[in-house]
């Protein structure tokens, strides 16, 4: 299919999956397809979007609310729970700097999965912070339907080849993925955005 975009939309695909990778997320979203519009690589996109009030900065500050950023998971207890080892005398932070200090620094620690340890697993284990996938990272099913509405989109309007409104198009007949929200919650008009991105598209043709 891809054979099919143009070099602009190709580079929203690319550039989506380098934002999702920024973010640190295992998935390619519709929010990380709408971060790709913005960026003018995207020729048309950028600038309708632009010209409807949004930018990458208020997306990404949207996205922030939405998906926690990746990082430092804190300790497994919480401070309850610690103080109500102190009273039988148990320090847990001084028994983990013990075995730390015997074992090494990266003993007590596993990988930050899908799976959270059992309960009894996290009164000894800390896990890592989580990290940015470092291999390929597939599209949210969400994010298909935007590629695959994006060719309807095409064929739609008799074009041999999918542009980048094309994505856009398709990414708003969507209409429920976190692309949408964020949309919404700064109120942009999704018709009036869908109308806009039609008439670049019909200028572009």
């Amino acid at each position: 299919m891809l054979e099919r975009f143009t070099d602009e939309a190709r580079g929203v695909v690319t550039l989506a999956r380098g934002r999702a990778k920024e973010l640190g997320h295992s998935w390619i979203g519709t929010e990380h397809l709408l971060l790709a519009l913005l960026d003018p690589v995207a020729g048309g996109t950028a600038t309708v979007l632009r010209e409807a009030g949004v930018d990458a900065a208020s997306v990404r500050a949207s996205l922030a609310r939405h998906v926690p950023a990746p990082g430092p998971q804190g300790p497994p207890l919480t401070d309850e729970d610690a103080q109500a080892l102190r009273t039988i005398g148990i320090d847990l932070q001084a028994v983990l700097a013990r075995l730390e200090e015997t074992l090494g620094a990266d003993a007590l620690t596993v990988p930050a999965g899908p799976e959270r340890p059992s309960r009894r697993r996290t009164l000894l284990l800390r896990r890592r912070p989580a990290r940015a996938p470092s291999g390929r990272i597939g599209f949210s099913g969400r994010a298909k339907k935007v590629l695959e509405l994006a060719v309807r989109e095409a064929v739609a309007g008799r074009h041999d080849r999918i542009a980048s409104e094309h994505l856009l198009l398709g990414l708003l007949r969507e209409g429920h993925g976190r692309a949408c929200t964020i949309l919404g919650e700064q109120g942009v008009d999704l018709a009036a955005l869908r109308a806009a991105t039609q008439r670049s598209l019909d200028r572009a043709a």
